[in-house]
């Protein structure tokens, strides 16, 4: 695991396998960005314009090497770029630059960042970056490809500050639980199913003194859970739903985030198409998102309640699998005609909201790989929000921008409601209209919030697992995509005292 630090020390003068510095695109050509000074000197001033005649332009994704001068202890230079230099270098522009470093490096023992970093925000950003790009998923591989870089090192001249050391904490604590998302989902489904999932989240909980509290299929039946029984009863497989609890004898507000679990989702009887099935092992990253979050807040003693509910299950088609037409007496009462048995999730995410409810948070937020819809809407790197009041959308809409993810406030048009309860032999059907279907998504799953309880529904289907070439930060596979806006809307309602 890569490990992380922050030094006072000259970036000529460290020690390391390779020295990172930024550069930028600007009016008149190259230019470095601070930080880099003490390079520039050891290339006599020279060093803008070698990096040019390499070919460097300065812009966002970029990575050049080349031999370190005397005078710097590093052997290797790279110079990452940071983009226009006119707009400045925000939080995110860091972030992803030492992002693209670290996957550049690995194989190295150690790198020093010398990157912008003055303020104890700018540390964070160039630690986490650094820290999420240098992850690597080799659970399956027998030892082929590079290691990831094994220290990482972020340079500052904030002396003697404590909040620098704050910035590498919490950077190393929200770095590693993102990351410990992204092996869930990357994890093959026949070793990550509901039970082996609920297993791993006890053994955390226990590592981490949070509260875990798991309901088998026996509990599940006798509780009268039916969206998750009958999402899972076609699996050998049977669902679980996972409570973890984190309490601060302080906290003034309580926080729901409810994730969705599907291990693995063929679409059950509704089968999926060929070419749709092949990365269905990510239908459980909003599970992965909710449970890396609560880990999160503990391990950085936010002054806030939260609670994650992982509702697991495996959508297969078998003998026993719900059929398209069957009804499914949902917890809390409602019934459900099942019209598409690929429409699951949001069957396993109403039995979740309504236990949720029942313990009266303040706010319930759930997180889904809900629909293709979104994806059609938003593309594969921005997630929609949407909620039942348009404060708590636009709050989180701007708690996401704030953290560095993407994503769009959406309607939940009233109009749309009436495709779902045109079923005349249950209370609503889990499928609507088709044209806005992540909205219908939405709405049906608004029905089983209760009554005063404000609730926002994050579709992550787009961002949750990267197909293409790595980019920034973000590997291909798993990217634990809305974490950092759940833990930064959690750390909010800490410093406000109020959700």
């Amino acid at each position: 695991m890569t490990a992380l630090s922050v030094s006072t020390s000259s970036a000529a003068s460290l020690r390391a396998d390779a020295l990172v510095i930024g550069v930028a695109k600007g009016p008149k050509g190259l230019l470095l960005a601070s930080g880099a000074e003490a390079v520039a000197e050891a290339f006599d001033g020279k060093l803008a314009e070698l990096l040019a005649t390499l070919g460097a332009t300065g812009a966002e994704g970029e990575a050049v090497k080349l031999p370190a001068p005397a005078g710097v202890k590093a052997p290797l230079v790279l110079a990452v770029g940071l983009g226009e230099a006119e707009q400045g270098h925000s939080l995110e522009t860091l972030r992803k630059a030492a992002g693209v470093a670290a996957r550049t490096l690995a194989g190295a023992k150690k790198a020093a960042l010398a990157l912008p970093a003055v303020s104890a925000e700018e540390i964070e950003a160039v630690a986490l970056g650094a820290l999420l790009g240098a992850y690597s998923y080799s659970t399956y591989r027998n030892g082929d490809g590079k290691a990831p870089v094994g220290e990482l090192t972020v340079l500052t001249e904030r002396k003697g500050s404590k909040d620098a050391k704050a910035a590498i904490e919490r950077a190393t604590a929200v770095g590693e639980e993102i990351n410990r998302a992204r092996d869930l989902i990357n994890a093959a489904p026949n070793d990550l199913n509901p039970k082996s999932f609920a297993a791993i989240a006890q053994a955390a909980a226990k590592d981490h003194g949070l509260k875990f509290e798991v309901l088998d299929e026996k509990a599940l039946t006798k509780g009268g859970f039916g969206g998750l029984l009958g999402v899972g009863t076609g699996s050998a497989n049977p669902p679980r739903l996972v409570k973890v609890a984190y309490t601060h004898p302080k906290a003034k507000a309580t926080l729901a985030f409810v994730g969705k679990g599907i291990t693995y989702d063929s679409g059950g009887i509704s089968l999926k198409p060929a070419g749709h099935n092949e990365t269905m092992k990510c239908d459980m990253a909003g599970a992965a998102a909710v449970f890396a979050t609560v880990v999160a807040a503990k391990r950085l003693g936010l002054q806030v309640n939260v609670t994650a509910w992982l509702a697991l299950a495996e959508n297969m088609p078998s003998g026993t699998a719900t059929r398209p037409g069957d009804v499914l007496r949902m917890y809390g009462g409602k019934t459900v005609e099942v019209l598409n048995t690929d429409a699951e999730g949001r069957l396993v995410l109403a039995d979740a909201i309504v236990r949720a409810g029942e313990e009266q948070p303040d706010v319930i937020v759930d997180v889904a790989t809900l629909t293709g819809a979104m994806v059609l809407a938003l593309g594969n790197r921005i997630f929609g929000v949407m909620a039942n009041s348009d404060e708590l959308r636009d709050r989180l809409h701007a708690t996401a921008e704030a953290a560095g993810e993407q994503s769009w406030p959406m309607p939940l048009p009233v109009e749309l409601r009436k495709g779902m309860t045109e079923t005349t032999i249950a209370d609503l059907a889990n499928m609507g209209e088709r044209m806005g279907g992540g909205l219908v998504a939405g709405l049906f799953l608004k029905e089983f919030v209760a009554e005063g309880i404000d609730w926002a529904h994050l579709d992550i289907a787009g961002p949750a697992f990267h197909e293409g070439a790595p980019f920034g930060y973000t590997p291909r596979g798993g990217t634990g995509s809305a974490i950092r806006t759940l833990l930064r809307f959690a750390e909010e309602t800490a410093a406000n005292g109020a959700a």
